[in-house]
């Protein structure tokens, strides 16, 4: 079963321009998916438009074998939870916990089944230990973390990340990139994360490549990054681990080029065993 079906859709913010310009993909139920491109390619626009925040021209979007419009959209948003960039934007509670339990409170969750869930979606993130904090005191990862715990309170079957590692330093984008993977893993959830790190899109199990509102490439991380000439004419380049991995194979260090730190460090291991 799909979770997410986009058929033929184009967006215009002005009635004249088109953003989106007639795309169509689907992502497999369980799936994690990144959609990656330049500043402009649009890939925020599809966000908002697969939540009902935006209006389509044309095209549809079906989640979860509903297809979206004005009378099931809240019905599909509640299958679906959104991490935006700026976590700030999402808090309402004045402590962790508080923020939590806004959403369960809004599901009619009983008072006395709240307080499990809340510990129970806090520790899944690692947040356990700062229930009782200010959200806006946290470090952006920890806000990042926090946000994600309120959407798993909720259950949803689709998790969207949009853009939210873009405000963070490094150690938070991996530390955010860890949480992403971890859920993918742990949970049957749907994701779909529209991102600018390639590092992240190295870890995702399906790739799609927007440029100037249209899809130029898809497929898994490996074919996307074999086309090195056509992501470097989008302005995308080549994720760290990968270029690194490049160099160890021509000084002999490894046989072949992999896509994540952790792959290196494996075969880097397995040759230092077997000399």
């Amino acid at each position: 079963m799909n979770a997410i079906e986009v058929s033929n859709l184009t967006f215009s913010y002005d009635g004249q321009v088109d953003v989106i310009k007639d795309i169509s993909f689907s992502i497999e139920k369980g799936n994690y998916v990144t959609i990656v491109g330049h500043n402009g390619s649009g890939k925020s626009t599809v966000a908002k438009l697969l939540i009902g925040l935006l209006e389509a021209k044309n095209g549809k979007v079906v989640i979860m074998g509903q297809e979206l419009n004005e009378k099931n959209v809240y019905d599909i948003r509640s299958n679906v939870g959104i991490v935006f960039q700026n976590p700030d934007n999402q808090f309402i509670g004045s402590t962790v916990a508080d923020d939590i339990a806004f959403g369960l409170e809004n599901h009619c969750i009983p008072q006395e089944d709240m307080q499990t869930i809340i510990e129970d979606v806090a520790s899944r993130v690692n947040m356990q230990d700062f229930l009782n904090s200010e959200p806006t005191r946290l470090s952006g990862g920890q806000k990042q973390r926090v946000a994600i715990a309120g959407i798993l309170a909720m259950e949803p079957d689709i998790i969207i990340f949009d853009e939210s590692t873009s405000m963070l330093d490094p150690q938070g984008k991996a530390s955010i990139n860890r949480q992403i993977q971890k859920l993918h893993d742990e949970k049957n959830i749907t994701i779909l994360s529209i991102t600018h790190d390639m590092e992240e899109v190295a870890q995702s199990e399906h790739v799609i490549v927007l440029n100037k509102g249209r899809i130029a490439m898809e497929g898994s991380p490996k074919d996307i990054f074999k086309e090195e000439k056509k992501l470097k004419e989008m302005k995308l380049e080549l994720p760290f681990a990968l270029e690194f991995s490049k160099k160890c194979k021509e000084e002999g260090l490894i046989k072949e080029e992999v896509c994540t730190l952790e792959e290196v460090v494996e075969q880097l291991c397995q040759l230092k065993s077997i000399s």
